[in-house]
């Protein structure tokens, strides 16, 4: 069988299409729509009828305050929704909250207009492997998904496919085994350019990703 291609949706999911409201979430909303743009313009978030089948890729998230002791599954977050990468600009109505992620199950409670990311999954695991994460940032970045190993970054197995479970239980195995939680930052072998960064705040997250970013490009031809 096929794979599905690039930007659908392999959770189960249950989500509620009520708008969110501006007062709890605007200015999270704000935040993720000021630093999509900057990754927009790297050509990191978008959407290319050339490339992944002409879906939307990209997608970034932010955790939801109060930060307390939540959970295994239940830190929530604000994500970018699933194929809106080809949208110019965002605002909260292209945003969903994802309330509660079940890797076991392969499910996904969420809430708003849009519908969540497929990379929630990886978004939520992340989020309980290091809780003070605040931000996750995924991107297509062909020169530094091809130059991870020679970088000396954390990757996932080729093997492993985006927005599964198996993924968010990679991403666990990368905590445990390859100091990610010291990089802030893996390649998705099996997910082709794809790049995750994270970071305590969304200033730290692209701080990592564009330093990596420019340590790809400054290598010297392979």
């Amino acid at each position: 069988m096929a794979q599905p291609s690039e930007g659908v949706i392999k959770f189960q999911r249950t989500h509620d299409p009520r708008p969110l409201e501006e007062r709890a979430y605007g200015d999270i909303a704000r935040q993720l729509a000021g630093w999509r743009a900057v990754l927009r313009r790297l050509g990191g978030v978008g959407q290319d009828p050339a490339r992944y089948d002409g879906a939307g890729y990209g997608n970034l998230s932010l955790r939801v305050p109060p930060y307390g002791a939540e959970g295994m599954g239940r830190r929530s977050f604000l994500v970018t929704g699933t194929q809106t990468g080809g949208k110019r600009a965002i605002a909260l109505a292209d945003c969903c909250l994802v309330e509660r992620y079940d890797l076991s199950r392969n499910h996904v409670t969420s809430r708003g207009t849009a519908e969540p990311s497929s990379e929630s999954l990886t978004h939520g695991a992340i989020y309980d492997a290091a809780p003070s994460t605040r931000a996750v940032f995924h991107v297509h970045a062909p020169e530094l998904w091809r130059g991870a190993r020679a970088l000396g970054l954390p990757t996932a197995r080729p093997e492993v496919p985006y927005g599964t479970p198996e993924m968010a239980h990679e991403v666990e195995r990368l905590f445990r085994s390859a100091a990610l939680g010291e990089h802030g930052i893996l390649a998705m072998l099996g997910h082709e350019d794809g790049v995750i960064a994270f970071g305590a705040s969304a200033e730290a997250a692209g701080a990592i990703l564009t330093r990596h970013y420019a340590r790809a490009l400054a290598a010297p031809p392979r």
